[in-house]
């Protein structure tokens, strides 16, 4: 194993510090949340999560909150992300690889537009005509 180098510490610090400012919530007006619980680990969320990381990183998008939690209750789903953006209603997306995970990045958060094929969950409030 090769030793780490005062700046090789250093880049990581940065590094880790990029990641954690993703998770925290100031300034963030986009929420998403990767359903995390045992089941949706088992199906492949640590993937999705990173890919959800990754893809929020590369397009420099500091307006979105990303953050896990447990089970969402809907296991055949997994895994599973709850995606909030002002001015749309909140979408739970289902069967989300990291490929759907940076569909979802592009066009529903950059494009505001919904991916009708992934949607797990979509509040009744947003089809009735008042």
């Amino acid at each position: 194993m090769a030793k780490l180098t005062l700046e090789g510490l250093r880049k990581m610090r940065e590094e880790k510090k990029q990641t954690m400012a993703l998770r925290d919530s100031d300034n963030k007006d986009v929420q998403m949340v990767v359903g995390m619980g045992t089941c949706g680990i088992a199906a492949g969320a640590k993937e999705t999560f990173s890919a959800i990381i990754d893809a929020v990183a590369e397009k420099g998008l500091s307006n979105v909150l990303v953050r896990q939690t447990g089970c969402m209750g809907m296991c055949h789903s997994e895994p599973t992300v709850e995606v909030v953006v002002p001015n749309m209603p909140p979408i739970i997306y289902g069967n989300v690889t990291p490929e759907v995970a940076r569909a979802i990045i592009e066009k529903h958060v950059v494009g505001r537009e919904l991916l009708d094929n992934h949607i797990c969950d979509k509040p009744a409030i947003d089809i009735i005509d008042k």
